[in-house]
């Protein structure tokens, strides 16, 4: 990024805003633990209902988990030829994209196992990859309709991620991820996701997120998972503050895209067992939504995170990445991960004119396997799935920069 882009990120952030930036820096979080520490009276417990250890198949640490779970499933011959069927289905129909479903997509075979994949991402290991589909055989047109067939077996509903297209209301459920940056300008970037920068470990929105790689970077753009459970439990050993503050409310940036300047929320979510559903621990953050990026610096007229804040920032990134599982993520490839337990990040990478990483992403809900949407989250959850319509659905064939993680400001994105 330009040293003119880095001065305007730092002049314009709030009085009061701690000494962060969107790529983590050690030094400064080890700086900030000692001193926190050393001059504060932190909470030595947890906050009342929280759990001292979580117990379950999603509490994993990916430096050990190969050795007990499989998480490729590698596309049959049998399979290939399914897909290819259910993709001249729907092509003889004439459907616009937005219309693709399980229905007219059919896959009465491999059905059964994208079911048993859905139940995996909401109940088991929190993530699956699919490999295999033969991404050069078909136009682009084709793989966006086999990606969305093949996604709309394992979680039907899927979400809202712009609501404009061409500058017309739209319900886009399709997002390209592809650097960007030597297309238009630096202060119209707001987000890692059209540059080829590391993006550190984050969640989206909604309750899965898919990715689709249509071409794999020259050099770089590893993807990495982690589990948000596992970095719960050792902060909740090594630094139950952290956990009380990741549980109170925090600030974050809208960029000017809403009617509001800040939305209010906790980062960490807690939901005890119930007669019908197990205890679960929901974690939903961007950094970015806290320490700017690019064209969206931290606005200078919200509140500033507190230092607290600014360590646990690190604090998550830091542990996701102790535990971190490196995907082998190439093309052909549609990864699925469980949103609300699992963050998800991506090393820098290097394009060349034959190789350039290009990845699609859908936000997916599958109603037989979703989990309860704390209150406080249901007006964003919301605007990422209720009302979308067939008839609205745009998914777009090339990339552009979503209003969202526009640099403009003037986009409403509630």
């Amino acid at each position: 990024m330009a040293a003119a882009a880095v001065q305007r990120l730092l002049a314009s952030r709030p009085v009061g805003q701690p000494d962060i930036g969107y790529t983590p820096d050690h030094n400064k979080y080890l700086d900030r633990s000692r001193r926190r520490q050393e001059t504060e009276a932190l909470p030595k417990t947890l906050p009342p209902g929280f759990p001292s250890e979580l117990k379950s198949k999603l509490v994993w640490d990916g430096n050990s988990l190969a050795e007990a779970y499989d998480w490729n499933y590698h596309l049959s011959d049998d399979d290939l030829a399914e897909i290819h069927s259910a993709l001249q289905h729907f092509k003889g129909l004439n459907e616009p994209l937005g219309f693709v479903s399980r229905d007219i997509f059919p896959l009465p075979k491999l059905h059964h196992r994208l079911r048993e994949i859905s139940d995996e991402v909401h109940n088991g290991h929190g993530f699956k990859v699919i490999r295999g589909v033969p991404v050069t055989k078909y136009t682009r047109e084709e793989n966006i309709i086999i990606y969305a067939g093949i996604a709309s077996h394992i979680a039907p509903i899927r979400g809202r991620q712009d609501n404009q297209f061409d500058g017309k209301p739209a319900d886009v459920v399709l997002a390209h991820i592809k650097d960007l940056s030597s297309q238009v300008e630096a202060t119209q970037i707001g987000s890692p996701a059209y540059t080829a920068e590391k993006q550190v470990f984050h969640t989206d929105v909604g309750d899965v997120i898919a990715l689709f790689a249509l071409g794999e970077a020259a050099e770089g753009g590893q993807s990495y998972l982690s589990s948000a459970w596992k970095v719960y439990n050792e902060l909740a050993a090594t630094r139950p503050d952290l956990i009380w503050t990741l549980s109170e409310p925090w600030a974050a940036d809208t960029f000017g895209k809403s009617d509001k300047p800040y939305n209010l929320a906790p980062l960490l979510h807690f939901q005890p067992k119930t007669e019908t559903q197990p205890e679960r621990l929901i974690i939903q953050y961007a950094r970015r939504s806290f320490t700017g990026y690019w064209g969206l610096p931290r606005s200078s007229d919200i509140p500033p995170i507190t230092e607290a804040q600014a360590e646990a920032l690190d604090a998550l990134h830091y542990t996701a990445e102790k535990y971190a599982v490196s995907l082998d993520f190439h093309q052909g490839d549609i990864q699925l991960a469980n949103n609300l337990s699992i963050f998800h990040a991506r090393a820098g990478f290097r394009d060349s004119k034959e190789k350039q990483r290009h990845l699609v992403r859908l936000w997916l809900r599958d109603p037989d396997h979703a989990w309860k949407t704390p209150e406080v989250l249901q007006p964003r959850w919301d605007y990422v799935y209720k009302g979308v319509t067939p008839e609205a659905s745009v998914l777009p064939l090339e990339p552009y920069i979503r209003s969202a993680s526009s640099g403009s400001k003037n986009e409403v994105d509630h």
